[in-house]
């Protein structure tokens, strides 16, 4: 286990997470076809390399789910109970093929749950970052994180 529990977290702390992803076609294909989505941009090189973009756009909830999977290891890994919520999800540049992605997070706030004693919910701001020093997604998400256990 490499999360925090609850009490540990405060307003500020902030984290470089260490595992860096190289996204592949295969990465790109795979998760279009399981989740059903047949976007031309997404699966059509010929489609794609006419868009304004010329290439191939990585999937953007894979980008998000990318950038999420990069920060559990540091973040919840062992402690959470739940998920709450994620908000304001924005993607500002586009991700492509062969880009070199990796995440930050920062945590805003912090508050003992209501309904579980001993457990807590750490709001965190996600970031993923290409290879250029670009912001490909960000995030807030609400995580219900156990406390230290007696």
């Amino acid at each position: 286990m490499t999360g925090r529990f609850f009490d540990a977290w405060a307003v500020g702390d902030r984290i470089e997470h260490p595992i860096r992803r190289t996204v592949t076609e295969t990465d790109n294909l795979m998760f279009s076809c399981m989740t059903h989505n047949p976007q031309p941009l997404h699966l059509d090189a010929e489609a794609a390399r006419a868009s304004e973009f010329g290439q191939i756009l990585v999937n953007g909830t894979f980008t998000f789910a990318l950038m999420v999977g990069l920060s559990v290891g540091e973040t919840t890994l062992g402690t959470l109970v739940a998920n709450l919520g994620y908000d304001a999800v924005v993607m500002p540049k586009p991700v492509f093929i062969g880009d070199t992605l990796h995440a930050t997070s920062e945590v805003l706030e912090t508050r003992p749950s209501r309904s579980r004693p001993g457990a807590g919910i750490v709001t965190f701001a996600h970031e993923l970052i290409n290879q250029r020093g670009e912001v490909v997604c960000r995030c807030k998400r609400s995580a219900l994180i156990a406390g230290t256990p007696a």
